[in-house]
């Protein structure tokens, strides 16, 4: 099948109309009883590299077959390629499919790739076709010598610092595709490919970088970013995520360039990660789908200017224009493959304004009951699983704002997840080696639409059951003054406050055991109701106060915490503030106990918190997490507070002059009423 038009953007390689050029061989092969299955393959439509900074490129490809897969420069001219005039300064190792780049001096035009990937089988297989006849394919034999193809290649400044394969020729010219091999015996045999499949892409080689170094212009990948070659599982109908970190410290991450299946897409978090969403359907069903991608940065005027090409398919042609050659990095391309295998778990899940309520088929979870499974964080009695499951599904119904949901926001959403995962039998365990099952769900609500729901502002109490201290209860209150006489009403929530006004609070537990008291380990304020969101704002610590206006209160009794601080507000469009606190329970009196510890340093507690962690299971809780909120800032229109003004005498002067001058406006127009036989009265008014 052969395929051509006009026109690709302007290149350095004289590469102008595209020609593409497929061989797909029918016949079915003896070894599988089915028909080949061509290669999947991968790379980043546009890739961009700086002169200075050698560079090796990986093309991802995959042969569900086990094939040998080759890759090659086009040679048919006006077939596989345009001129197929090669890239210079590029080396392409064809048996490993990658692209080495050593040196090319920077151009605002792109060099052109037209290369062609091949498989060919591992052993000698025949084809069989409809109409009765066959063939023979034979494998590839060994070669004697390491093969290379070049192009034709500027000299790199710095001579003496050229790789291994630089040295192979004393010439000022680089041997080209074209150039016969010289080796005493022909490197592959004659047999042709099973499969031919063409593979274009261009590349932008910028001016110098002052550094190569990784991490400093050029951006350099992070955990959790998977490794170069990764096998990822994904499920049908269900959503795989492969999540994407970088930095660089001398420039500013603007975007991910992604290749792959067609319904992929890419979200850019708060948290400055990138992730890439893709759902397989019933037919990618035992598919294998490579993704590739890249993280670009940019300095100086490319900051947030340049703009990224569309975005690109495995199984599309595109060839993208770029829009500023300097101050743009590209960071080193990854790519992956992805297994798509049938859904393991069933499950269903629902969103409401304040809950995700899952529904996991029994059937599924190959005979666990409920009782063997937990959310990320069980302690609070509302999520426990054997509340809601029925004989035939596991049910959960967890808070968006505790079980240990997760929250994550990007410039359109939020999203919340959580997982179920097996436990031991031992609630008190430090580890755990039956992790069975993992299920992972979430709920995605978008930042922007038009609510037409109300919702209770004031958050519910905690009740919490631990073995060797019974049930207790967390209630957290706000209060008007320092008295801590009468709560404020719960109706009456958002709370409204001027800023640097004074917020009072009061954290008391009940407990069903004698002999407790209640320590109250940190809190942190955020503008959402969920104490895993990032960044959040420390007010206590370790037991140690944070923020420089918090005043503690002497508590009534061992189980509370009064405390207050001055209300502030989130830089940016967050108009509102929610506390959360994490707090426990400890046997009163004994002074291993971290209640007794009180306030701690970060790394003393760090480096001392295992150690008595076996011996303070028995006299101490878990860490449990109290919220409350919303608070909100009085706009200035409503404040009822006064300001002091200091005023100069020419500003009080002309005040007077002004208020004179109404007043004799005001006496004439009440003389001529009086005088009038016309009677005014106030007409009725209505405002909201």
């Amino acid at each position: 099948m052969r395929a051509s038009s006009c026109c690709w953007v302007p290149t350095r390689n004289s590469v102008s109309n595209w020609r593409l050029n497929t061989l797909v061989d029918l016949g079915i092969r003896s070894d599988t009883r089915e028909p080949n299955r061509s290669p999947d393959i991968a790379i980043l439509p546009f890739m961009r590299v700086p002169q200075n900074c050698p560079r090796t490129y990986k093309l991802a490809s995959f042969d569900p077959d086990g094939d040998r897969v080759r890759c090659r420069y086009g040679n048919m001219r006006g077939v596989e390629c345009d001129r197929c005039d090669q890239p210079s300064g590029f080396h392409l190792d064809q048996d490993s499919c990658t692209l080495h780049y050593q040196y090319s001096p920077a151009n605002p035009r792109v060099y052109g790739f037209e290369m062609v990937v091949e498989d060919y089988s591992r052993g000698h297989i025949d084809l069989f076709y409809s109409d009765g006849s066959q063939s023979h394919k034979h494998p590839l034999l060994a070669r004697r010598k390491r093969q290379a193809v070049w192009g034709q290649t500027a000299s790199p400044p710095n001579s003496t610092q050229q790789p291994w394969w630089w040295q192979t020729t004393s010439t000022t010219r680089q041997p080209t595709a074209s150039r016969p091999n010289h080796s005493s015996r022909q490197p592959y045999i004659n047999t042709p490919p099973l499969s031919q499949l063409p593979l274009q892409f261009s590349l932008l080689v910028d001016p110098p970088v002052p550094s190569c170094q990784e991490g400093v212009y050029l951006p350099k990948f992070l955990s959790p970013t998977p490794a170069n070659g990764a096998r990822i599982q994904a499920e049908v109908n269900k959503e795989l995520e492969i999540r994407i970190r970088a930095q660089a410290t001398h420039s500013v991450l603007q975007d991910l360039i992604t290749s792959g299946p067609t319904n992929i897409t890419m979200h850019r978090t708060t948290h400055d990660e990138f992730v890439i969403r893709w759902t397989p359907i019933a037919d990618d069903l035992g598919d294998h789908y490579p993704i590739c991608f890249a993280v670009e940065s940019a300095t100086g005027s490319a900051i947030n200017s340049y703009q990224t090409p569309p975005q690109s398919h495995s199984h599309s042609h595109f060839h993208a224009t770029p829009t500023s050659q300097s101050g743009v990095y590209q960071s080193e391309m990854r790519c992956v493959v992805v297994d798509v295998r049938k859904e393991q778990i069933k499950a269903k899940v629902t969103c409401s304004e304040s809950t995700m309520t899952v529904e996991v088929d029994k059937s599924s979870f190959f005979g666990l009951q409920e009782d063997h499974l937990r959310l990320s964080d069980s302690t609070n009695t509302a999520c426990s699983l054997e509340r809601y499951s029925n004989s035939t599904h596991i049910i959960g119904v967890i808070p968006l704002n505790a079980c240990g949901t997760q929250i994550e926001e990007d410039d359109d959403n939020l999203i919340f997840k959580n997982e179920i995962t097996t436990v031991q039998d031992d609630s008190s365990a430090l580890i755990t080696r039956k992790h069975l099952v993992e299920a992972r769900f979430y709920c995605q609500y978008p930042k922007k639409g038009n609510v037409t729901l109300g919702f209770t502002a004031h958050r519910k109490n905690v009740t919490v059951w631990e073995k060797g201290f019974g049930t207790f209860t967390y209630q957290f209150e706000f209060y008007p003054d320092s008295q801590f006489r009468t709560r404020i009403d719960p109706n009456s929530y958002p709370l409204e406050y001027d800023i640097g006004s004074r917020i009072h609070m009061q954290i008391e537990a009940s407990s069903s055991v004698n002999n407790t008291e209640m320590f109250v380990e940190s809190c942190t304020a955020a503008p959402y109701d969920n104490p895993n969101y990032h960044p959040t704002y420390s007010i206590i610590e370790n037991g140690c106060t944070v923020d420089p206006t918090v005043q503690i209160y002497s508590p009534s009794d061992d189980k509370q915490f009064k405390f207050s601080m001055e209300a502030f507000k989130f830089i940016g469009l967050h108009d509102q503030v929610y506390i959360s606190c994490s707090v426990m329970m400890c046997e009163a009196g004994n002074p291993n106990t971290r209640c007794a510890q009180g306030c701690l340093n970060s790394t003393w507690f760090n480096g001392h918190n295992h150690r008595h962690r076996k011996r303070e299971a028995v006299i101490q809780s878990a860490k449990h997490l109290v919220s409350q909120g919303p608070l909100r800032l009085r706009r200035s229109a409503d404040s009822s507070g006064g300001s002091v003004v200091n005023l100069n005498l020419n500003l009080v002067f002309m005040a007077g002059c002004l208020l004179a001058a109404v007043g004799m406006i005001c006496g004439v127009i009440m003389y001529k009423t009086k005088t009038s036989r016309v009677k005014y009265q106030p007409l009725p008014s209505c405002e909201s």
